[in-house]
């Protein structure tokens, strides 16, 4: 077995402390000595997350838009100006979903655009990209000579622009969903995983250890894949290949709202089995479950409603609401509440609609 890849942050996480793990192939810092610190001061202040396995490809080509249209399940016509980012599935023939990514416009003319996918998924994304753009005659280039940073947090805006000053006026000006060309192959778009304000930064890897010490240097504390993890759940955040997979729809998965069938002229890959599925009607939903009393909830779990049985799909301790939480996959007509089956022992559990905690709040009663 090869041995795990590394980033170009990988010194700046052995200088900081990191506790390296193997990663989707990938050595990543699961912590940098406590996971909790991590995740509280992504919710009150300032954190950091290196990002950098996730891959970045540049798409150009007359037909580049058209190509977008075939291969994703939402469609790119929503990206407006230069800049727009769009969430979206990559679906299988079958309708389950090979990834989901982030896919930014590049120009005006709507012939370049720039696609962020998943680490673990990269060599099925790449061969899916490669098979359906053969008929576009598009040019795919897998940006390997950047890096990723997530910096998130209420804070974490403020802390970028003390170190970078000059770009104050385009980064206060980007909304959600949006990013920003800044020269010298640095592109900034407020975007995350975590359910509070923050961007997530591409840059040249040449630059990687000097900025993530930069920002450890204005307060920007940086994280690991244990909060990144206790984070997105509690945003209610889906993790490919545990909240949904290559058998499994967005119907199903709580992404019905990133699939976009309204030009019925577009026929996009997955596009049959969708509407089929639709149109007879989605049989399971996705929630949000909370145990009030003590354990932890954790994937795989069996879910027992009147209306039958679901799974968890993925479980931990929140460390906001200082309650276990999970996502599961249940029977459509569930209601308030339910049972997981943890141990042998049926515990009741609170049924909520996701997410359980966003921009610092409980989002629930």
């Amino acid at each position: 077995m090869s041995a795990p890849k590394t980033t170009p942050f990988h010194q700046a996480h052995k200088d900081a402390g990191g506790k390296l793990v193997d990663f989707a192939g990938w050595e990543l810092p699961v912590n940098y000595g406590s996971q909790i610190q991590e995740h509280e001061a992504v919710r009150t202040d300032a954190g950091m997350f290196d990002v950098s396995h996730m891959l970045i490809s540049d798409i150009t080509g007359e037909q580049a838009k058209a190509w977008l249209q075939k291969l994703l399940a939402n469609d790119v016509a929503k990206l407006s100006f230069v800049g727009k980012a769009l969430y979206t599935a990559m679906l299988n023939d079958n309708g389950g979903v090979i990834d989901d990514l982030i896919v930014y416009r590049a120009n005006e003319a709507e012939t370049a655009y720039r696609i962020v996918s998943n680490a673990a998924t990269r060599e099925k994304d790449m061969a899916q990209f490669t098979k359906i753009g053969a008929a576009f005659g598009i040019e795919i280039k897998p940006r390997h000579d950047l890096c990723m940073l997530a910096v998130q947090g209420p804070k974490a805006i403020d802390k970028l622009l003390q170190l970078k000053p000059e770009w104050a006026e385009q980064v206060r000006a980007l909304k959600p969903f949006q990013g920003v060309d800044l020269g010298d192959n640095w592109f900034v778009a407020r975007t995350g995983y975590t359910g509070e304000d923050g961007v997530e930064v591409m840059l040249p890897e040449n630059h990687a250890n000097e900025f993530f010490k930069q920002l450890q240097s204005v307060g920007v504390q940086p994280c690991g894949l244990g909060a990144r993890d206790t984070l997105r759940m509690e945003a209610g955040m889906n993790l490919y290949g545990h909240d949904m997979d290559d058998d499994t729809s967005p119907l199903q998965a709580g992404m019905g709202w990133t699939v976009d069938l309204k030009d019925e002229s577009r026929d996009f890959v997955g596009k049959a089995p969708l509407v089929a599925l639709k149109n007879q009607g989605v049989d399971v939903k996705q929630v949000g479950l909370l145990l009030e009393t003590r354990g932890v909830l954790r994937e795989g779990m069996e879910v027992v409603t009147p209306h039958g049985t679901g799974v968890i799909t993925s479980g931990t301790f929140s460390p906001s609401l200082k309650q276990s939480i999970a996502i599961a996959r249940v029977p459509v007509a569930t209601e308030n509440s339910a049972q997981v089956d943890i141990r042998g022992t049926l515990t009741d559990v609170r049924v909520l609609r996701l997410p359980f905690v966003r921009n610092g709040q409980k989002q629930f009663d």
